[in-house]
């Protein structure tokens, strides 16, 4: 996640004049807000991974467009509870997660952003924010989108470059792959040999970089898109 530009990659980085004068001058036009988890990742990866990994592609992101976005403090703490069996593993409900969420949303709207883009790093948060995602766009009427990294990744990419063609799964051969990429020291590969799951075996860190950059360049135009207004979602009307 190192960058030369990580001072002005992340809100939390700046000063208050800063991150003001940056605002005053409109150089900045959109923020990355990442939500994920800190939850089980069997017995071979670390349980930051869901968040590690949103915010490694949203510092990539975000550096790759810079100086025209930065990066909320990211959610680390998601909808896990199908996982609290597994202790270590942190959840939240939905509805105080969902409450912390818009008013992260709110307080990047008070700054001034009209172009929001929550990304997501971990599938328990997808159904929640799908179900409000309506309410939010009445409230803030402004082009806030959530979206799920994973999602920008194409079918045909995907399916060429694993070897089970699966994605994304939970802790299987595309989140293995990715953190063989970006953050090798998160994977205990004596643990991949005993676990009874061995799909993770199947991955490499030369797909894991392959997978990562084509979600990067996607994400970015998607964010692009967004800044220049050819990308930008439907308010749902208010029914009288």
């Amino acid at each position: 996640m190192s960058s030369p530009n990580e001072q002005r990659l992340w809100v939390h980085k700046h000063t208050r004049r800063e991150f003001r004068e940056r605002m005053q001058a409109g150089e900045v036009k959109a923020c990355i807000i990442p939500v994920a988890a800190t939850e089980q990742h069997l017995e071979h990866l670390a349980m930051e991974h869901d968040w590690r990994s949103v915010c490694h592609v949203s510092q990539l992101i975000a550096d790759k467009l810079a100086p025209q976005v930065v990066i909320a403090p990211a959610m680390n703490i998601g909808i896990s509870e199908h996982h609290m069996r597994h202790i270590g593993t942190l959840t939240a409900l939905p509805g105080g997660w969902l409450s912390v969420l818009f008013d992260t949303i709110r307080s990047m709207h008070s700054a001034g952003f009209r172009n929001i883009l929550v990304l997501n790093g971990h599938g328990g948060n997808v159904a929640p924010c799908n179900g409000m995602w309506g309410q939010f766009l009445q409230r803030f009427e402004c082009n806030v989108q959530f979206h799920s990294y994973w999602d920008f990744l194409s079918k045909e990419i995907a399916e060429r470059h694993l070897k089970t063609k699966r994605f994304p799964g939970h802790a299987q051969e595309f989140e293995t792959a990715f953190a063989l990429a970006a953050f090798p020291e998160n994977v205990r590969h004596e643990a991949m040999l005993d676990q009874a799951d061995k799909e993770p075996l199947e991955a490499t860190a030369e797909t894991g970089r392959i997978l990562i950059d084509a979600i990067v360049d996607a994400v970015s135009k998607h964010l692009e898109d967004m800044i220049d207004g050819r990308n930008v979602i439907a308010i749902p009307p208010f029914h009288p």
